[in-house]
């Protein structure tokens, strides 16, 4: 590509050296010229937009969530969900109904950052640190791999590029390549029963910078207020995923370039650089790109349309789709990258959870909660797991339908009942059926979400799917 970029300058640098009817045999047919001297900047501004676009989605997300705004947490310091998630727009991409989240944005700049997490008595907890790739530099799921479920008594330090010195005595160093990281701490919600439990392990989560981990017995926390004014706001401004496709392609790639210094490429990649440089993006520069506006739009609305298209190494059966093996450490699968980015954001590795999506039936069409589904898992096909699953309904785009039974997820730690042969049915419509494994749905298109927390091998090496979603 770059390439016939320099044959394309050269060729028009030896027809403007030509006088007179040379000059004009030569370039005589300007736009088709044109075309081919722009063509590159258009391929070379959507592989990079694909390239860049975690890091650029990563920033939003952090700089929406960092602060002292209702809302908004200081950097690091965890903002603690108090409740399972209302119903409304502000709620994030296919909210968990399972568990309440503690999540922050760590700094390791500067100097570690140490986070401790307390014994969980068997409760299952998920906790997981990205860094501004996306890309999990740890995360507990290696924690069951002989257990059900829980975690131990455990600190960790976050340790930036470059640092050197002592961590204290029982410490476990973690090195984080990017200046900042996302920590996202998931605690298993059994309802409203026992909210009281879930916020006593959150309150024993503690986040604090080396410097001050000695001293400070506190934990670096905040509760969210009862008001919905935060999900307004979060709201108004639309999620992370809408900021960022709203952004032109100047805007685009000036965040990138801003962001490149302190969070270089995971895994390096020079070459992607040299195609950035190519069309004015260095990193930490203000960005000059060409003018050859057509191109650049073209490209953009390219990139847009190669982000949310599943790649195709994306797990496919019966309907439904799911990450495989690769989720999580990406390495140079920028496309994997960029697509789970946009659709989970936040999502681990494939130890760590399994969300398998589907919204169209058996035959192909569309789920709506008006009909009557059933999904029928043979006794020796159930979710493979670790930890427990889940069903969830939402509306196509992602969110929870706006009736109150519809916030109901149907799994196996909420007493989801089996057939005598050991199969399991569960029922999909917006009005309650005869069966006990009843799924509420929006009465409108949806989407079902199957989440399996700390899957066995199986539900992600591709010898194990979802049964079919069939409509009655």
């Amino acid at each position: 590509m770059i390439k016939n970029r320099q044959e394309l300058f050269s060729f028009h640098w030896t027809c403007a050296s030509l006088a007179g009817l040379a000059f004009l045999a030569g370039c005589a047919s300007t736009s088709s010229t044109t075309q081919k001297t722009t063509g590159w900047i258009k391929d070379e501004v959507a592989d990079s937009y694909v390239f860049g676009y975690p890091l650029v989605l990563m920033g939003v997300a952090r700089d929406a969530a960092v602060g002292t705004d209702p809302g908004q947490a200081p950097v690091n310091t965890l903002r603690h969900a108090q409740a399972l998630p209302p119903i409304g727009a502000a709620n994030p991409l296919q909210p968990s109904l399972d568990t309440l989240d503690s999540t922050g944005w760590l700094d390791v700049g500067s100097e570690p950052v140490i986070v401790s997490l307390p014994d969980s008595h068997g409760r299952y907890v998920d906790a997981r640190v990205l860094d501004m790739w996306t890309n999990v530099v740890w995360s507990t799921s290696s924690q069951f791999a002989t257990r059900a479920a829980g975690i131990k008594a455990q600190t960790i330090a976050f340790v930036g590029p470059g640092w050197q010195g002592d961590l204290p005595k029982g410490v476990k160093r973690v090195d984080v390549p990017t200046r900042n990281a996302w920590v996202s701490v998931r605690i298993q919600s059994n309802g409203t029963r026992d909210l009281t439990t879930v916020r006593k392990l959150q309150r024993a989560i503690r986040v604090a910078p080396l410097s001050v981990y000695a001293g400070d017995t506190r934990s670096a926390s905040i509760t969210p207020p009862h008001s919905n004014a935060a999900d307004a706001a979060a709201a108004a401004s639309g999620t992370p995923a809408a900021q960022v496709a709203a952004l032109d392609a100047n805007a685009f790639f000036s965040r990138l370039a801003q962001a490149l210094p302190e969070n270089p490429p995971t895994p390096a990649d020079p070459h992607a650089l040299k195609i950035l440089s190519d069309f004015g993006v260095t990193p930490g520069d203000p960005v000059k790109l060409p003018n050859a506006p057509e191109a650049i739009a073209a490209g953009l609305a390219d990139g847009h349309q190669r982000v949310v298209t599943p790649p195709s190494n994306l797990l496919n059966g019966n309907g439904w789709s799911w990450f495989g093996d690769g989720v999580g450490n990406y390495g140079p699968d920028y496309a994997m990258r960029a697509y789970a980015a946009a659709t989970q954001p936040g999502i681990g590795t494939k130890d760590d959870e399994v969300r398998a999506v589907v919204a169209q039936d058996s035959d192909g069409h569309a789920l709506n909660g008006a009909n009557r589904y059933v999904i029928h898992f043979a006794p020796n096909q159930l979710p493979p797991v670790r930890g427990f699953w889940s069903i969830t309904a939402y509306t196509k785009d992602g969110a929870l339908g706006e009736s109150a039974p519809a916030r109901l997820a149907v799994g196996d730690r909420n007493g989801a009942r089996r057939n005598r042969d050991g199969s399991l049915d569960v029922t999909v419509s917006s009005t309650r059926g005869k069966s006990g494994n009843w799924l509420p749905a929006p009465r409108a298109d949806l989407q079902l979400v199957l989440r399996l927390y700390a899957p066995k091998p199986q539900a992600t090496d591709g010898s194990w799917q979802p049964p079919a979603v069939m409509r009655q």
